[in-house]
This record gives C-alpha cells, structure tokens and sequence, in this order.
C-alpha cells in the first residue's frame, strides 16, 4: 500500500469511478469535491469524503492538513479535477480561460506543492495527473483546452525529474473519449462561448456536431473505469508508467501527431471535422 490516497474532482465521472476502483484494491481513499454532499455514495461505500476546491487555497490546505493529522503524508495524490473550455481563440472571453487556468493547471500546481513535503519527509509517494490525448495534440475551437492540457504535460515532466531522488514517482494519464459528462460540457461551453454573430460561428456548429458523434461512437470512447484501472496501476506498481494513453482511437492518434508533418496532421484535422 501507498498510504492514503487523494483525489480531486470525486463528484461524478472518472475521479467517482477511480474512488471506487482503488477502495476495491483496499487502498484509503479521500475523494473530495467543491460539494461534499455530491460524494455521499462514496461514502458509504467507505471512502474518506472531504470538501476540496482547486481554486480555493484554505480549502486544499484544509483537505491535507486532515490527512497529514490522520496518517502524517498524503501517500498517492491523483490530481483528477478539471474541465474544457472551448470556442474560438478570438472569441472565448479571458475571465474562462483564467478560471479553466486556475482549474487545470494553477490549482493542481498548489495542491502539488502542498503534498510533497509530507511525501518527502516519509521517503515516498505518488502523484497522478489527468491530463488527456489533448496534451500532446490539437483540435480547432479546443485552444485554450489544449493549452490548459500542453501546460500540465509539461509541469509533470518538470516534477518527475525533480522528486526522483526522494522516492516519489510521478504518472500522466491521457484518456481519449470518455463516456462521461464532459463530452457534453465542452460542447456547452463552445457554444456559450460564440457569439450570434461571430464569423466563426458554422464552424464552430461544425465542430460542435463532429464532437458530439464522435462521443456516441462507442468504438471510439471508453467508459471511466478504464482510466480508473490506470490510475490504480500508477499508484501501486513498482514500476508505473510514465504516460498511460486510454482507449484504442486516442493512441491511434496521438502516434499518427507523432510522426505526421505538421501540413499532414493538419488535412488529417480538417477532414475529421469538416472545416
């Protein structure tokens, strides 16, 4: 065992399906949300449940304070919390692509930071980041997600190299499409981000349509507990994986942006949604 483990973003979806995925494995978990009344299934299935906003630095203090008081460290933090904000670059107003920021990487960063002098102290730990095929290749209308995404790769490169010699490993997993609700928010917030008249917005209705199918599309997508079982491999193996690329379609593509020039990938885009 790893100790205690920490997630983010516990209310639903991936962060609810890891909870449950790694209490099978008898590991404690502390699930935890913006909303702890969104986790009470969770607890009674025996997680730890905890109020944790990533944008809020009280409230992540807070959440690992308990745990270091419970246990000492925090053993495995897997930094799950996030979403997408899309729409055109020129269109998506700033005030979103601050607060999808200070969700997706800011956040993440401090919480991070916050954990790993306990992890330091007792000679180990795991951290985990949900980043996604994202990170590593780029759709119209997804910029600032993508950037969001692009940034966190980095960081996670940046710390593996750094905690090394104080025994604490550090994973990336890139899920592809995910049967959960975030399919839906991203075409949500493409929309509300494009104005009535805004000359990307056939585009965008495009894209917005390409997205959608391509969510229904049960050959393409995976279910949450496919991430999760990667996700339990990153905290308990030996030897975790640096990078763990979920589903069949998001490998296929992240090798084909691998090794495409960048004129290919780019009819290869176009075609894919149409504009």
């Amino acid at each position: 065992m790893t100790g205690p483990v920490l997630i983010t973003g516990c209310s639903s979806g991936i962060g609810a399906a890891t909870a449950r995925r790694l209490l099978a494995d008898g590991h404690t978990v502390y699930a935890t949300a913006r909303r702890p009344e969104t986790l009470d299934d969770l607890a009674k299935e025996g997680a730890h449940v905890l109020a944790l906003d990533v944008t809020d630095e009280g409230s992540m203090a807070k959440a690992v304070s308990a745990i270091e008081t419970e246990h000492g460290h925090v053993g495995a933090l897997v930094n799950n919390a996030g979403y997408g904000a899309y729409g055109a670059v020129e269109d998506v107003p700033l005030d979103r692509v601050r607060a999808q920021f200070e969700t997706n990487v800011f956040g993440l960063a401090r919480l991070t930071q916050l954990v790993l002098p306990g992890m330091r102290e007792h000679g180990s730990g795991r951290i985990v980041n949900m980043s996604s095929m994202g990170g590593r290749l780029t759709f119209p209308f997804g910029g600032y997600y993508h950037a969001s995404k692009h940034a966190l790769e980095a960081f996670s490169d940046a710390l593996r190299y750094e905690v090394k010699p104080f025994g604490i490993k550090v994973s990336i997993v890139e899920p592809g499409l995910i049967a959960t609700r975030f399919g839906e928010t991203a075409a949500g917030t493409m929309s509300a981000a494009t104005p009535a008249g805004s000359p990307y917005l056939d585009a965008v209705k495009t894209v917005d349509e390409a997205m959608a199918r391509s969510y229904r599309n049960k050959a393409m997508t995976a279910g949450p507990d496919a991430v999760a079982k990667a996700v339990a491999h990153a905290v308990s193996a030996r030897r975790p994986r640096t990078r763990y690329v979920i589903t069949r379609t998001a490998r296929a593509l992240v090798t084909t942006r691998a090794v495409s020039p960048g004129p290919v990938w780019d009819r290869i885009v176009r075609a894919s949604f149409g504009v």
